[in-house]
């Protein structure tokens, strides 16, 4: 929930928050507010793991759920020899990695610290830190809709500004020692 003060005068119903990736696809069909993270493809291995590359996974277990673009970038581009195992969610992915059944998990890293962050999982987990892709971040609204872009583009600007924005960032990633990169200039799309 954004802070009082902060929230746009829309509908929730009206628009999408989620880890809603800004891309051309996407865009053709919604208009966007944001980006309001910049997140970035990467691994989720246990603390004591040795990978330190995307190479590193090569001959070793590798898990993303069911149909991912993830899994399949580090296995066309990165790592060809890893075993790609898939699970119908990330929570299985992450039993899987909590038992030593794979090696890494593999997806955008604010999912990933999202897990990493939980209590149960206090310092089993760390980040890779590979920074594979980036993903933008950003509402989307109906297309068209260029009022509620506005409002929610003016909410998003006065969070950071307040210092709202890093205090939620740090909050939920914090415990897993998540970098998050400084908040996105609305409208900046990073390639």
């Amino acid at each position: 929930m954004a802070p009082e003060g902060v929230r746009p005068t829309i509908d929730p119903a009206e628009f999408i928050a989620a880890t809603y990736s800004i891309n051309d696809e996407r865009a053709a069909k919604v208009n966007f507010a944001g980006p309001y993270l910049l997140a970035h493809q990467d691994l989720l291995i246990k603390s004591d793991s040795d990978i330190t590359k995307g190479t590193d996974l090569n001959g070793k277990k590798l898990c993303s759920v069911t149909g991912s673009t993830s899994a399949q970038n580090v296995k066309n581009d990165i790592a060809p020899d890893a075993q790609l195992k898939q699970q119908a969610g990330y929570s299985e992915c992450i039993a899987a990695l909590q038992s030593g059944a794979v090696d890494a998990v593999t997806t955008d890293d604010s999912i990933l610290a999202g897990f990493a962050a939980q209590d149960k999982f206090k310092g089993q987990f760390k980040l890779a830190g590979l920074k594979l892709s980036n993903e933008n971040y950003g509402i989307g609204v109906k297309k068209g809709d260029t009022a509620d872009v506005t409002k929610i583009n003016t909410a998003l600007e006065k969070m950071v500004s307040s210092g709202a924005w890093q205090t939620a960032v740090t909050k939920n990633f914090g415990p897993a020692n998540y970098k998050n990169e400084p908040a996105p200039k609305i409208g900046n799309i990073v390639q």
